[in-house]
């Protein structure tokens, strides 16, 4: 049975261009599909995505179907990119972790919307939104919660999601965490970008730089170890100094505000 309705020519488009890689399109879903409701949240719509990790592709080649699985983290902690994270996470509540190294892009997929005529991000991620519309020669609108309007701005997300990674606080460590850091109090730990310090910096608890040459793809990369290592510190705030928005740097700031955003 098909997964979906039909493949709309905008989908077929992105697939040849970002598949296999880190995007994820979400699309009305076919009925009497092979998808279960479960895997689904019972929404009329799924996601899908076709890795490019190689052992990701073998593993979906020895199954001979298409695979749900939800993401290796407990549920709105930071999103682990090793095995050693996973483990940090699950050991006990999983069998076996296949380790093939440390994640190449280091965040989520992007997830956009082809429910309408309308291209719209749900999640940025790997994919830069630049990229796409610079492939579609359109703009990539942007989900708004808010009566379920779209725009051309961030919105982070309700608290009943329609894609995974929208929750409002999500991928958050223990420690609180301070935004567009312009100084660093003793207190702290610093996570840094960029080959600039602000003051205090070289007081902190502890300290990591994203990428000291202010290479986005660099820095999206060791996001969430990087949040990782700094919460082992103990320190009770990481401050983050500012980050630009462009590129990756969407993915990267979407990332921290759900970090940094008030917990229930």
């Amino acid at each position: 049975a098909a997964l979906v309705t039909a493949v709309p020519d905008t989908a077929e488009r992105l697939m040849d261009a970002f598949w296999p890689g880190p995007l994820t399109m979400v699309l009305p879903v076919a009925k009497g599909g092979t998808v279960a409701d479960l895997a689904r949240a019972g929404l009329e719509s799924v996601a899908l995505r076709m890795p490019s990790h190689p052992v990701a592709l073998d593993l979906l080649h020895q199954v001979g179907r298409p695979v749900a699985a939800p993401s290796a983290n407990r549920s709105g902690r930071v999103s682990p990119t090793c095995a050693e994270h996973v483990l940090t996470d699950l050991d006990g509540r999983i069998a076996a972790i296949v380790d093939a190294g440390a994640t190449m892009v280091g965040l989520e997929s992007t997830i956009v919307s082809l429910l309408t005529d309308e291209v719209v991000l749900l999640r940025a991620g790997g994919v830069p939104r630049e990229a796409i519309e610079s492939l579609l020669g359109r703009k990539v609108l942007t989900h708004r919660p808010e009566g379920g309007e779209v725009s051309g701005s961030r919105s982070l997300a309700p608290d009943k999601p329609i894609a995974p990674g929208m929750l409002t606080s999500h991928y958050a460590p223990r420690a609180l965490v301070r935004l567009n850091a312009a100084s660093i109090a003793a207190h702290e730990a610093v996570l840094l970008f960029g080959p600039h310090a602000p003051s205090g910096a070289s007081n902190a608890i502890a300290s990591f730089n994203l990428s000291p040459a202010g290479d986005l793809a660099e820095a999206a990369a060791n996001l969430f170890a990087a949040l990782r290592h700094l919460d082992a510190t103990g320190a009770e705030t990481i401050a983050v100094t500012p980050i630009p928005e462009t590129g990756l740097g969407e993915a990267i700031n979407d990332r921290l505000h759900r970090a940094a955003a008030a917990r229930t």
